[in-house]
């Protein structure tokens, strides 16, 4: 197991050096130039050149990335180009509001998965758990910012039951910091649960075919008791693998959510920085979420271990 850690330790850490040279070839290929931007169209040739200087752009490619590659590794992303205030703050700031965000709808659409996945594969016979199953195939063709416009509809524009957008820091107002959550996470949560449910219903009814769930009904356990304690924890297994690429569509699904609540996260500063072409901002948001991906999929990876002996 330790072992099997390390390995997988290692490879994190190549997909992250491989990922920030994609990240920043990709940057680096983008058109405009950074101090033309700043400086605007009536900016001096001089003028551009010394504020090139400044940037640092006007040294080789491989300089430049070599020193924003080895600022990462210690929490310097660098100066913003267009406000030159430090890039690292900002997205320590951000990150800790979609990280909230993103968790507080997973939470929400395990709640509604993990029951409604196990009642529908339970009593897939019955009508009840066919219209589960019809409902959750409803909840897939539905994107989470428009679950978020049709939920600021109901709740926010006819019920006048919680705000529309907006957002008020933990700190200064708990009461409100979760009244101005729950629409976002609930617009995530359910489009997410929707999905999660459909394979929590598929792996449980793979499980209860199984002999070992037959032998405990035979000995004497109900359905429920005996799939409680013998099948659940394998039919946890598949469904770990879906939770992690759920996990990290919810991360990247949370920078539309952030903009139609009025959210101050990750996904509002990276909009921001694309609107004000503040590339090396970009930059660093952009690799901030591919290494959250990766960290989901090395979790997931040990998960599988930790889960399913067999695999040991």
């Amino acid at each position: 197991m330790i072992l099997y850690f390390l390995k997988r330790l290692a490879v994190l850490v190549a997909s992250t050096a491989v990922a920030g040279v994609v990240v920043f070839a990709f940057m680096a290929l983008l058109p405009g130039d950074p101090a033309e931007v700043a400086l605007g169209v009536n900016a001096t040739p001089e003028a551009v050149a010394a504020l090139r200087k400044q940037f640092g752009t006007d040294r080789p490619a491989v300089i430049q990335f070599l020193d924003w590659f080895g600022g990462l590794l210690h929490g310097d992303f660098g100066t913003s180009y267009v406000t030159q205030s430090p890039i690292g703050p900002q997205i320590s700031e951000r990150l800790g509001v979609t990280v909230v965000l993103v968790l507080g709808g997973m939470a929400i659409a395990l709640l509604i998965a993990v029951p409604a996945g196990t009642f529908a594969a339970v009593h897939h016979r019955n009508p009840l758990g066919a219209a589960i199953s019809a409902g959750s195939q409803v909840g897939i063709a539905i994107p989470a910012f428009l679950a978020g416009i049709l939920l600021v509809f109901v709740f926010a524009v006819k019920a006048q039951a919680l705000p529309s957008g907006g957002y008020v820091a933990l700190s200064e107002d708990p009461a409100q910091w979760l009244l101005s959550l729950l629409l976002p996470w609930l617009s995530l949560g359910l489009v997410q649960g929707a999905v999660l449910t459909r394979y929590v219903r598929s792996a449980v009814l793979d499980v209860m075919r199984e002999d070992y769930v037959r032998t405990a009904r035979a000995k004497g356990r109900g359905r429920m008791g005996a799939l409680w304690r013998h099948g659940l924890r394998n039919a946890s297994v598949p469904v770990v693998t879906v939770l992690g690429l759920q996990l990290a569509t919810l991360l990247i699904g949370a920078v539309v959510v952030e903009r139609v609540f009025v959210i101050p996260g990750l996904g509002d500063l990276l909009l921001n920085g694309v609107s004000s072409r503040d590339l090396l901002l970009v930059q660093g948001v952009v690799m901030v979420l591919v290494v959250a991906v990766l960290l989901i999929n090395f979790v997931v990876d040990v998960a599988y271990r930790a889960l399913d002996p067999r695999l040991r």
